[in-house]
């Protein structure tokens, strides 16, 4: 007589994942509120600390540095970690980090607190893709990952103008103090409402670094290098965008920025349902989208009411992909991939810091505020080819 094992439990969907998913949002509200509300702090801090605007700028790449190494470094340590306790840890160095850039009395210091929050970014997101995927059943997890990304749109829509008002009238440290507050409410959100998952990354940190011997995961990365740098080829220069060639006052640029993170939370949403349905056709058709809308501002940048339209068309389509290609980095590492997922997070940041470059470097050779779009147009094109030449090759293997 013989005996047949059965096969391991795949992770179960949690009875209440609701709460769950609401608390990995807070927590992805805290970050996204750190990484974009230094954007309108800029000469508050730079007048305060008596330092110049370039050298406050740092206070951005210095943080865009940290998540870039930060994502699979730290990811990588927590390979035998529970997931739970993983991002519970996280979280904790997240508000470690808020705190001494609430607390600091000089410049080196507050880069050190921004280069400390930043190194928890990429894993926490990475990390917490997983956890929400498992929450849910398995026609929902791209839903599930868009619900997670939902508190860094919300950062955007209502995180950044709050903490750049609250900054300006109080004093830029009073805005760390309260992400620093977000960051203790996400750690005891995460801690009561995730359910513990039974295990930390299979394999070990060698099956963690294996995903990348494998080509599509290389593809799905360079998808998002490119698809969100375009979208950030132009968002950096919105501002002078709007006030040059549009000829729209100062004060309309908070409104319009607001326009663009109502577009994100849509496109955030819309995408996570259109990639549970089907993930390539859902990705590329993102992509297309992308493409024509950064060529449509072209054209439609001179004309208000057409700039505010393509805006928020601009975030629509370019947060459509990100629910989208976080499941194609987890399906093509193998489902499981912490380390693969985190990697993603860099590969947003990378893009991100590549196209800026690309942008400033036309708009000072004297190609004109509207370069970067044309940049981005580019961008998005070639990762809608990388996407087809991925699926392509998937259908072939």
């Amino acid at each position: 007589m013989t005996t047949t094992l059965p096969a391991p439990a795949a992770p179960r969907a949690s009875r209440r994942p609701g709460l769950a998913l609401g608390a990995l949002a807070l927590g992805a509200f805290g970050i996204g509120l750190t990484e974009f509300v230094i954007v309108g702090l800029l000469g508050v801090i730079g007048e305060d600390l008596r330092i110049s605007v370039p050298t406050a700028g740092l206070l951005i790449s210095g943080y865009a540095a940290g998540v870039a190494v930060g994502a699979p470094v730290m990811t990588a340590m927590g390979a035998r970690i529970p997931r739970k306790t993983m991002l519970v840890l996280l979280m904790g160095i997240f508000v470690a980090g808020n705190l001494l850039s609430a607390l600091a009395p000089s410049y080196g210091v507050l880069l050190t607190g921004r280069i400390v929050a930043a190194l928890t970014h990429g894993a926490f997101f990475g990390i917490g893709s997983i956890v929400a995927a498992n929450l849910v059943a398995p026609e929902r997890k791209a839903s599930a990952i868009a619900m997670m990304f939902t508190g860094l749109t919300l950062a955007n829509v209502a995180g950044v103008p709050l903490g750049t008002a609250l900054g300006q009238a109080f004093g830029w440290r009073s805005t760390f103090w309260a992400v620093t507050a977000v960051g203790i409410a996400a750690l005891v959100a995460v801690t009561g409402l995730v359910p513990a998952q039974e295990r930390a990354e299979s394999g070990g940190l060698a099956g963690q670094w294996a995903v990348f011997a494998r080509g599509q995961v290389w593809l799905a990365l360079l998808i998002t290098a490119l698809g969100f740098g375009a979208v950030f080829a132009v968002f950096t220069f919105f501002e002078p965008i709007l006030t040059e060639v549009t000829g729209l006052p100062e004060t309309a640029v908070p409104w319009l920025l607001v326009v663009f993170g109502l577009g994100l939370f849509g496109g955030n949403i819309a995408g996570g349902r259109l990639a549970d349905r089907a993930l390539m056709p859902a990705l590329i058709g993102a992509l297309a989208a992308l493409t024509v809308v950064l060529l449509i501002f072209t054209v439609a940048a001179p004309h208000p009411v057409a700039t505010a339209l393509t805006i928020f068309a601009l975030g629509a389509a370019g947060f459509a992909i990100v629910p989208a290609v976080q499941m194609r980095v987890l399906d093509t590492a193998g489902g499981e991939s912490a380390l693969g997922s985190a990697a993603n997070i860099s590969a947003f940041n990378v893009g991100i810091a590549v196209a800026a470059w690309l942008g400033g470097t036309a708009i000072d050779h004297g190609l004109g505020l509207t370069a970067p779009a044309w940049i981005g147009a580019g961008l998005a094109a070639a990762a809608l080819v990388v996407a087809l030449g991925s699926r392509a090759l998937e259908r072939r293997a």
